[in-house]
């Protein structure tokens, strides 16, 4: 038998390895680097969000001025059955950490807090309209974005640069082109006469949005989309049944039902429930900041219906305003945002590492995209380990099955 030799390249010292060159990337490099499927995809799942939301409001405003049906709450109710019906049933059939009893068990609380901040922000929001004129209402709810940025700071231990700041300054100045635009036009005047009750519902319904959506982009994270959106649905059918009865039973009883109003009010629930759907899943391909400022686009949608349906005035700032959100969501995703690393390790098993003396200041931190895929390897990891259970507990022979994880 031939022995084989095996050749081992020396190792070079530390010392005698030169500094890398930097690479000067020129202005076609960078603008290549935009033009990427994965940002394109980002673009469009965002503004597929915008179209929905759109869908949501056209619907209510048709509700509201023909019809005289202003029940914000009665047309959430709908969309919190199916999503408690679409999502809750597949955690009933699911074993072991992903049952609805073990979920509901370790934290039913804190789903049933971001279910009433989630029902309270709608109602907030839609409640405005009532009050404060549509300019307001379109300032006042870019207040999601800070709040979403300062919680993502705090919990998600996200860290933004320079790059991130520039995308979402862009992007409000396609709110300005907005609100400019809706001034100019004369849409500024629609809304009640409550201005200063209406801004006050409406700041805290955006500050609602934010912990809402800061806290789903968690759970996906770290659990599951369909845990989220089940127990969402299950506690939300609750507390907005609930409401429904305390606040909006006289309304009910005093609409004139048609099929219109009947169909309308589906459209508004099917609407709502694609929104809820679709957005977790955009949420873990990008973040609930990029996912904010895509949805800003959704008000002009909203006028390019209402030219044909309720004969607002076009003005070409709209499409300035639509041109810079978008650009602003480019710009923002150009670049992913990085982890913080944790302060204190916690050792997987199997995991020998020793970490008495590492230094949490000199550990590189995980890019968004590389801690999304660390998850999905863990749960791919834990999915196998169950399945290999499984199949120890279902042996008839009752002996030993070897499985390889």
């Amino acid at each position: 038998m031939a022995a084989v030799e095996e050749r081992r390249e020396e190792d070079v010292p530390v010392e005698n390895i030169g500094p890398v060159a930097k690479v000067q990337l020129t202005w076609r490099d960078r603008l290549r680097s935009l033009c990427t499927w994965k940002t394109l995809k980002m673009v469009l799942l965002g503004q597929s969000l915008s179209v929905l939301i759109c869908g949501t409001s056209v619907t209510s405003t048709l509700l509201e001025a023909k019809y005289k049906v202003s029940t914000p709450t009665a047309q959430s109710f709908l969309n919190y059955i199916l999503l408690a019906l679409v999502f809750s049933i597949p955690l009933v059939r699911r074993g072991g950490d992903d049952n609805i009893k073990v979920i509901l068990k370790r934290r039913w609380w804190k789903y049933a807090i971001v279910a009433l901040i989630d029902v309270e922000a709608n109602y907030l929001v839609v409640k405005a309209y009532q009050y404060t004129t549509l300019t307001s209402i379109q300032l006042l709810d870019c207040v999601t974005i800070p709040v979403v940025l300062v919680l993502s700071w705090i919990f998600l231990h996200s860290r933004f640069k320079w790059v991130h700041y520039g995308g979402i300054a862009v992007c409000l100045l396609g709110v300005g082109s907005l609100v400019g635009a809706d001034l100019l036009s004369g849409r500024d005047h629609v809304g009640g006469d409550d201005k200063l009750l209406g801004d006050m519902l409406c700041l805290l319904g955006a500050a609602l949005y934010g912990v809402s959506n800061v806290a789903e982009e968690y759970v996906v994270r770290h659990f599951t989309r369909v845990e989220f959106l089940g127990m969402l649905g299950l506690f939300g059918s609750v507390i907005c049944g609930l409401q429904l009865a305390i606040l909006e039973r006289h309304e009910l009883a005093t609409i004139q039902w048609s099929w219109q109003v009947g169909l309308l009010f589906v459209g508004f629930a099917v609407c709502l429930f694609a929104l809820y759907t679709i957005f977790p899943t955009v949420i873990k391909l990008s973040s609930a900041v990029v996912v904010n400022l895509s949805i800003l686009t959704a008000d002009l949608y909203t006028l390019f219906i209402g030219l044909f349906l309720f004969h607002y005035v076009y003005h070409g700032l709209y499409f300035l305003a639509f041109i810079l959100i978008v650009a602003g969501v480019v710009v923002y995703s150009t670049k992913p945002t990085t982890e913080a690393p944790p302060r204190n390790y916690e050792a997987m098993p199997g995991d020998n590492t020793n970490r008495e003396n590492d230094d949490p200041a000199s550990r590189q931190p995980l890019t968004v995209s590389q801690n999304l895929e660390q998850d999905r390897l863990e749960d791919d990891q834990e999915r196998r380990h169950r399945d290999a259970n499984r199949t120890l507990a279902q042996d008839p022979s009752g002996s030993p099955v070897d499985v390889v994880v």
